[in-house]
């Protein structure tokens, strides 16, 4: 086997299969793992406890699969091609706003595929090899390793930046026993810029290359459950799913390259849909509408808490009270909960214009 050639040919499969770029690394996460063990004792990881009871696992990829040397990681764009329309949604308080990734076929399931497509391409060049796919699938430092193979830096907003692709993208790994040439890491380019942190709708990017969970309104719409802060719920915004902010200001994402994949496109109009349509959805609705993305990650509760706290947050209207109303004696104390909120809020904004 000729190492160099087989990356180059590994590169040119992994184009053919529509992954934009990819890189080799090895499996030494150290550095990693010290930020990893500083993040966990600031309990910046809020609720998401699998975090720390995998941690060693996640730091050590030559455990979690036993005879690991090098790290093929892979990443693949997802930009719809009107990325800036996310900002009229954004300012447009009656529409939902679902992060700009979830719009369409849950990406996991599709990236693995194309992994696997892969994997099997190498096995027909060399033959029989150990390795395993993976795509947010288990507990890896996906990031870290994606430096390391000089696919792009962790940003102030923590996210993977690219500095020819920006942010818009999902990453995908192959561990593998091939003794491949590895590339050289990628630097960091976000120089003085705090575009990202002076932004962030709930201050939950702390400090450059710092992110507290419990403030990120990607975490709180869709990892969080139960209540959200009261404190937190006006500066959500229309934000129902995820939230895109960081990436939407970030210079870096002028670059970003357009998704060619019919899969990421949005799917029934909810890349702008009115917020009043959304909470009318019963859950049979819901899991119809959402089959195969992941939106379904929230589930129909969290779905309908995430709306309610909108439909607070918009301008007061008789269309949007009677939404409320509507659930107001929902069978969910969490949506309950939520919906008197949004109510009282709502009621405030009536008397403020009166």
């Amino acid at each position: 086997m000729d190492p160099a050639g087989l990356v180059a040919r590994i590169r040119s499969w992994a184009a053919e299969l529509g992954f934009a770029e990819a890189g080799i690394s090895d499996t030494d996460l150290s550095e990693a793992a010290a930020g990893l063990r500083e993040y966990l004792d600031a309990g910046h990881h809020g609720s998401m406890a699998w975090l720390e009871e995998r941690e060693r696992l996640r730091t050590r990829p030559e455990e979690l699969h036993p005879g690991t040397l090098r790290v093929i990681s892979l990443r693949m764009d997802y930009a719809p091609v009107d990325i800036g329309r996310a900002w009229d949604v954004l300012h447009d308080g009656t529409r939902g706003y679902i992060s700009r990734y979830a719009l369409g076929r849950d990406y996991h399931k599709l990236v693995r595929k194309r992994l696997q497509k892969l994997a099997d391409r190498i096995v027909g060049e060399i033959g029989p090899f150990g390795y395993r796919v993976f795509c947010d699938s288990a507990p890896i430092m996906e990031k870290p390793l994606a430096q390391k193979a000089g696919l792009g830096w962790r940003g102030k907003h923590t996210l993977t930046l690219s500095k020819t692709a920006g942010s818009y993208f999902f990453l995908g790994e192959i561990f593998t026993d091939l003794p491949l040439p590895v590339d050289a890491p990628a630097s960091n380019h976000c120089g003085s810029c705090t575009r990202c942190i002076d932004l962030c709708p709930t201050g939950a990017i702390v400090g450059p290359y710092r992110l507290d969970a419990r403030r990120c309104i990607s975490y709180l719409t869709i990892e969080h459950k139960g209540a959200i802060d009261e404190a937190l719920r006006p500066l959500m915004g229309n934000r129902i799913f995820g939230c895109d902010d960081c990436q939407l200001v970030c210079p870096f994402n002028k670059y970003a390259r357009v998704s060619m994949e019919a899969d990421f496109a949005p799917r029934h109009g909810l890349d702008g849909l009115k917020l009043v349509e959304l909470f009318g959805w019963d859950e049979a609705t819901y899991l119809d509408k959402t089959e195969g993305m992941s939106i379904r990650r929230a589930g129909y509760e969290s779905w309908l808490r995430n709306i309610a706290i909108a439909l607070g947050n918009a301008a007061c209207s008789q269309e949007v009270t009677a939404a409320l109303r509507a659930r107001a004696d929902d069978p969910s104390p969490v949506v309950r909960e939520h919906v008197a909120w949004a109510l009282a809020r709502q009621r405030e904004k009536g008397a403020d214009s009166g």
